[in-house]
């Protein structure tokens, strides 16, 4: 079986398979971007009207993922969306661009990975985008093909939690992508024109006709080709069943996600030997770091029900409100956020109650606690097994606790006193620092943010190398969240994004 032959094969249209994608063939390469999902047209209308992404979720445009039983989380399976449609989980998420802070960037060179300190950081996401909010225009670009815009019809109850966290002592902060993070104030999102701006939106739509992109949809790969020399020479892909092959002459990018790329190394023979050959795959390389190193955000949530009735703009991305302050004031940066929500957000939407409310989510922001991502099978259409070993670092559930108390000290604020409500969740019985943690482990979920599963580095645990090269073999990178060493602090849209800028620059090279 032969297939095309392209230059570049880019498997994952999400976040940053996108930007790869779109980079390269600006470049002049010739190149096969390869996507699991469906085309977004299909569901374009929910997909492009930012409320109604929680609609989404156990859709078919969500790989729908569930974790092991995590011990410390009452031996729950937490539920975790991914995107499966073009943009990958930019289709699917609540479009919050927050870049972290340059001390995450500035660590991940410290730790081995020349090219990606804060400088470098900053030009990656100043050149993607296209600001047209309110900032400091020194940290932000014009002219990239990704919109990042102020919210265009906040909800006044957003508003008056900014105002509820002044008055309990942080600073008005308007942009939280610029000198500093530290503060309130509201998100900055991926919208334009009021409608969800993901990155097939931003980068693949407007080169779809290009002569060098080919971009296949319902694609799902299952195996990267090697030589006898190690080297990628094409992946196999399904479509409805029924194998399909392309060549590549020049590498094999992986953008699948912290899930799916570390997965599809293991299934194509790259990863930890043992892990390999109890599934019966034959090893090319045997990388003990795959799969390992899983770090996630978790949310915490406070919730009220609201006494007036105005509900959110369609425009709205639900998490509007942001939050950044110190829990411990050692830390080289914030340690706790807030995302305010001026709806009800119990269990991902899925258990809100009736009416109207306002939810306060507290997240530890640089959490300890490590898992792995393994093999179900050596099916690679077979879920991962997924296993973050939440709150397996004490200090992760301590952050948390204390998130949850300055929550609502936030919300008991003069300025929330016209629409609060009762107190939903945890309940005004929830007091005790037993009864709080409690609460978290009860209740907690994802905040959609898992990174490090391919990590990079100079070790010889490290998946890939600082230029995103997998080692062990040639032909191939990773350009995705799974190669973040550490997760930033804050969301992982717009670094991701950035991973794929920096990818694209360095093959150019």
């Amino acid at each position: 079986m032969t297939g095309e032959t392209y230059d570049y094969a880019v498997v994952g249209a999400g976040s940053a398979g996108c930007v790869v994608a779109r980079r390269l063939v600006e470049q002049g390469a010739d190149v096969v971007l390869l996507e699991a999902g469906a085309p977004d047209e299909e569901h374009e209308e929910v997909i492009s009207t930012p409320a109604r992404f929680p609609e989404l979720f156990r859709t078919e445009t969500d790989w729908e993922y569930y974790t092991e039983p995590q011990p410390e989380m009452n031996d729950r399976r937490l539920y975790h969306p991914r995107g499966k449609t073009l943009g990958g989980s930019s289709s699917l998420n609540a479009m919050i661009y927050n870049r972290g802070v340059p001390w995450d960037y500035d660590n991940w060179a410290a730790m081995g990975n020349e090219g990606w300190d804060h400088d470098a950081m900053l030009d990656a996401f100043k050149r993607s985008e296209d600001f047209v909010g309110t900032g400091d225009e020194e940290f932000h670009g014009e002219g990239g093909p990704l919109t990042v815009a102020d919210l265009s019809d906040p909800h006044p109850t957003s508003e008056a939690f900014v105002e509820a966290a002044v008055e309990c002592g942080m600073e008005r902060n308007v942009d939280i992508n610029g000198r500093s993070q530290t503060g309130a104030g509201l998100y900055h999102v991926t919208q334009r024109d009021g409608k969800r701006c993901s990155s097939a939106a931003a980068f693949i739509k407007p080169v779809l006709d290009h002569e060098g992109l080919t971009v296949e949809t319902r694609a799902h790969v299952t195996d990267i080709r090697f030589d006898d020399a190690n080297r990628a020479v094409g992946v196999d892909y399904e479509i409805d069943g029924e194998t399909h092959r392309v060549d590549v002459a020049d590498e094999v990018v992986l953008s699948a996600g912290a899930y799916d790329s570390p997965q599809l190394l293991m299934c194509s023979g790259v990863g930890p030997a043992d892990h390999l050959r109890e599934h019966g795959i034959d090893v090319v390389a045997d990388s003990p770091g795959v799969g390992r190193n899983l770090q996630d955000h978790l949310f915490a949530f406070v919730v009220y029900d609201r006494t007036d009735d105005e509900p959110p703009a369609p425009t709205s991305n639900i998490g509007e409100g942001a939050g950044y302050t110190y829990v411990d004031d050692g830390e080289p940066a914030p340690d706790l956020q807030f995302h305010f929500c001026p709806t009800y957000y119990m269990n991902h939407g899925f258990d809100n109650p009736e009416g109207l409310g306002f939810s306060i989510g507290s997240t530890q922001l640089r959490p300890e606690s490590r898992g792995r991502v393994a093999l179900a099978s050596a099916d690679p259409t077979d879920d991962p097994v997924i296993d973050p070993r939440y709150l397996s670092a004490e200090p992760d559930l301590e952050v948390l606790r204390e998130g949850i108390k300055r929550a609502r000290e936030i919300a008991q604020s003069e300025a929330l006193d016209s629409v609060r409500g009762e107190e939903v969740w945890p309940g005004e019985d929830v007091q005790t620092d037993a009864e709080i943690e409690e609460h978290v482990r009860e209740t907690a979920h994802t905040v959609y943010h898992p990174v490090g599963t391919c990590r990079m580095g100079d070790d010889e645990s490290a998946v890939v190398d600082d230029r995103l090269r997998v080692r062990g073999v040639d032909g191939v990178r990773v350009a995705d969240t799974s190669v973040m060493p550490n997760i930033p602090s804050g969301n992982t849209n717009a670094p991701a994004i950035a991973v794929g800028e920096r990818a694209a620059s360095m093959i150019g090279d």
